[in-house]
């Protein structure tokens, strides 16, 4: 497993074909494989699509049309080996220069070096006949409202297995953490070195192994300086950051052997959600990690949206108060 830390992969298709071939490439071919691609499949995420088809080869492809609306062409094989890809070329683009003996250059189409091997799978093609299957918009929403409840719960398993009331984080004995015995790093977005232990806090994150050791040259925390492709052992929230300890302390269910092979903590765009931090029984006063005195005026600010519509808008978040 490998924490992208994005739900969409459009602002770095490159990194996303990199975890796909380290996922793939632990494929023992032991077993029959199912890979579950994504629903973007317009533009370059058609293209991508046809990247990954011609990466995995696989013997079937399954492809669900959208009522109502030709959404895009079958992936026949032949379409897949003509077409090309995000990062991949179609047999039609690969070319060669060949030169007369009257010294013209004739371009010619080139069946061997540059083209890409027809590949050779079953495509078996569902046309849904009920009404509003496939729409994008209910899907991003429904996806949304999935995700949250994925992260409930696996965050359910922190409980104790009696019934009886749903214990707040504060009320949940969370791991130390040394500074100086994981690497930090965010996925999705730059953050200055000063700042990082505010991105940090009260945030979800990938908790994961990276083969290089951690060295800790200074008292401050371990900072990569770019996004590893390794495997993930799981998911925990910093529940604080003790800076005269150096120390995080961080909430997860994953089971204390595993933890020890944890060196490396991912931050992503993936936010707790807000029940989670709202909802906090048996607190008196302020709730902690929620505001209500906020300076709004401060660049990158700005208050959690509710989602009243699914037209997608540039840095709205799903959420659901105001």
């Amino acid at each position: 497993m490998v924490y992208y830390g994005q739900t969409s992969c459009e602002q770095d298709t490159e990194r996303y074909l990199d975890v796909v071939k380290y996922v793939f490439s632990s494929y023992k071919k032991e077993v029959p494989l199912v890979i579950n691609t994504m629903g973007w499949v317009k533009g370059e995420g058609l293209l991508l699509l046809i990247d990954i088809i011609r990466l995995l080869s696989p013997s079937h492809i399954v492809q669900m049309d959208v009522y109502d609306w030709k959404a895009m062409a079958p992936l026949t094989p032949e379409y897949v080996h003509l077409t090309p890809g995000l990062y991949t070329k179609g047999k039609q683009q690969a070319k060669c220069k060949q030169m007369g003996t009257s010294g013209v250059e004739n371009w010619k189409s080139s069946e061997g070096e540059g083209d890409a091997l027809a590949p050779e799978y079953k495509l078996l093609y569902v046309h849904p006949e009920f009404p509003r299957a496939g729409i994008a918009g209910e899907a991003r929403v429904h996806s949304g409202i999935l995700r949250d409840m994925s992260i409930l719960g696996y965050l359910g398993q922190l409980q104790s297995p009696d019934v009886g009331a749903v214990l707040p984080l504060h009320s949940l004995v969370p791991y130390q953490v040394p500074f100086s015995a994981v690497a930090l790093r965010v996925i999705h977005t730059d953050v200055a070195p000063t700042n990082i232990m505010y991105a940090v806090n009260a945030s979800w994150v990938g908790l994961c192994r990276i083969p290089d050791e951690i060295r800790c040259q200074t008292d401050g925390p371990v900072l990569l300086t770019q996004t590893p492709v390794c495997d993930c052992l799981g998911f925990g929230i910093v529940r604080g950051v003790e800076m005269e300890k150096k120390l995080y302390h961080v909430l997860t269910p994953v089971p204390p052997e595993n933890l020890r092979l944890v060196n490396c903590l991912l931050l992503g765009n993936i936010a707790i959600p807000n029940c989670v931090l709202v909802g906090q029984q048996g607190v008196e006063g302020e709730i902690p990690y929620v505001t209500s005195d906020y300076n709004y005026s401060i660049l990158g600010s700005g208050k959690l949206k509710k989602k009243k519509h699914f037209k997608r808008r540039e840095y709205a978040f799903e959420c659901d108060y105001t």
